[in-house]
């Protein structure tokens, strides 16, 4: 790369601390590094001209775990654990909203919904069935009971004539998000450079040495916040997983307003501009979808388009306006890693899909692993 004095001199030289990827995770250690240590020459490296991962591609839900999903958690975790997770969610999702305001991420409380299709007699069941169970769980975080059913109002077909509601979940607006903590960031004087790639790293005893596909630099410290794309910098327990997403062009007197859960979590959507964003379908090809490649695929995309025609848009005309997806970083626990990985690189990585929900307090922890 062709780089004159003064770009080095600025941007490359004398860094206490690089930050590897520019999503939720990366920006808020940023800001608790800055905080901490107000000084310092913080930059942050990020691979696509806009974050790569999941930050800027997710459906935007705030929400802690679906009736469903707390369930199945519960098979694999122990109730002290369960609780723990739906807590840092939930504690992570305020320190988001008190970081940015309310306003500024047009965050609105409609409510979580969890649909249930005709077919699943037995998750249906079990969700009846544990539900007292659930909320005397979660009794303690909410001082109320979280999950009740209600009657289907919204004209779905192919599901059960009641579905689990959720009064404490909500939405968001990911662009408007991001784009607020990019303006904090670049208020405090931290710099992002995008299209850049970070390809290996080294260290000494008191610097790392960061080889990227346009420069080599010294930093004091480096912060891996990368989530799914971890596994390129040698963080071996996480894996891919990447997410289908579509959305239609503008629906008059669109009726559906809400996040909505459907099939165990494995599809999700929402209102939003007068438009319904799908997402999900993962579960058709999981082999496939454990992939860093950005784009989509015809089994799923079909499977969406099918489900908005005969199961969440019976009665309405539509028109897909976009596709995309996203990379999120999962692993045999749903405990996000935030470790210090040697003497000078730390990572904060594996959030499970939950990224809106924990990614500012894995940031701000992730800071948080240097004395």
């Amino acid at each position: 790369m062709n780089l004159s004095y003064w770009e080095i001199k600025n941007w490359l030289t004398d860094i206490d601390f690089t930050i590897v990827g520019s999503g939720i995770v990366g920006l808020n250690c940023a800001l608790e590094l800055k905080q901490r240590f107000p000084m310092s020459k913080i930059l942050i490296l990020e691979k696509g001209i806009l974050p790569q991962g999941a930050s800027t591609k997710n459906a935007g839900f705030t929400c802690f775990g679906s009736l469903s999903e707390i369930i199945d958690d519960l098979k694999r975790h122990s109730e002290e654990e369960v609780l723990e997770l739906v807590k840092k969610r939930i504690n992570g999702l305020q320190i988001l909203r008190e970081t940015l305001g309310d306003t500024i991420i047009d965050y609105q409380n409609l409510g979580g919904y969890e649909l249930f299709l005709d077919t699943d007699e037995t998750l249906y069941n079990s969700c009846v069935e544990k539900q007292s169970q659930i909320n005397q769980l979660l009794y303690p975080l909410f001082n109320t009971e979280v999950f009740s059913f209600k009657e289907n109002s919204f004209g779905f077909k192919e599901i059960k004539s009641h579905y689990s509601f959720n009064p404490f979940e909500g939405q968001i607006d990911t662009g408007k998000m991001m784009d607020a903590l990019l303006d904090k960031v670049q208020s405090l004087g931290i710099k992002t450079l995008n299209n850049t790639t970070v390809e290996s790293f080294s260290e000494d005893s008191n610097s790392v040495k960061i080889k990227s596909n346009h420069f080599d630099i010294t930093t004091k410290k480096l912060f891996i916040a990368t989530n799914g794309f971890a596994k390129q910098l040698n963080i071996s327990e996480v894996k891919p997983a990447r997410a289908q997403v579509l959305i239609t062009k503008p629906i008059e007197n669109l009726h559906i307003k809400g996040t909505f859960h459907l099939d165990e979590g494995y599809y999700y959507f929402r209102n939003i501009d007068n438009r319904l964003l799908l997402g999900g379908g993962r579960n058709l090809d999981f082999k496939t979808e454990e992939t860093t490649e950005l784009g989509q695929t015809q089994i799923i995309q079909n499977k969406l388009e099918e489900l908005l025609k005969t199961t969440i848009l019976p009665h309405t005309n539509f028109e897909i306006d976009h596709r995309w997806s996203g990379i999120m970083g999962v692993g045999k626990q749903k405990k996000a890693i935030v470790k210090q990985v040697s003497d000078n690189v730390f990572c904060g990585v594996r959030l499970g899909g939950m990224g809106i929900a924990i990614g500012s307090t894995i940031g701000k922890q992730l800071a948080e692993l240097l004395d």
